[in-house]
């Protein structure tokens, strides 16, 4: 079941749902992000993480416009400590074109290095590639 997030405007800034049959939880965020609305989606998304115990994330910010640095500081003291407590392994994330955005996938790589795999890609199907491979090295593990 998929879940949309919106911010104060009502406008939907992510969509998370948890795919059963890839054995990962997808978000998809779109848009201009505030701090607010990074925090508000986020949390949807980990409480789909939670309830699956699901250790592989998709986080694809392919739609998103502009920043969202201002929200990395509460990304990593955060949310990440409570995603790795719900089960998160492994983080595919999908960066925006958009060169600002990118820098803000940057950024919190940086400040989450060492917490949990990450990886940032460029298309959707490469995320989805890794996720599929790091399953199944777990599987034969």
């Amino acid at each position: 079941m998929k879940t949309e997030v919106k911010n104060a405007f009502g406008k939907v800034i992510m969509t998370t749902e948890f795919e059963a049959s890839n054995n990962l939880v997808y978000n998809s965020w779109m848009g201009y992000l505030t701090r607010e609305g990074v925090i508000l989606a986020a949390n949807a998304g980990l409480e789909v993480i939670a309830r699956h115990r699901c250790p592989y994330l998709l986080n694809d910010n392919s739609a998103v416009l502009g920043p969202w640095d201002h929200a990395v500081d509460w990304i990593a003291q955060d949310w990440t400590p409570r995603a790795i407590a719900a089960g998160l392994t492994h983080f595919a994330h999908v960066v925006s074109p958009e060169s600002f955005a990118a820098l803000s996938a940057e950024a919190m790589a940086g400040s989450i290095a060492g917490s949990f795999q990450m990886r940032i890609f460029g298309r959707v199907a490469e995320a989805r590639a890794w996720l599929r491979q790091a399953q199944k090295a777990e599987a034969g593990s």
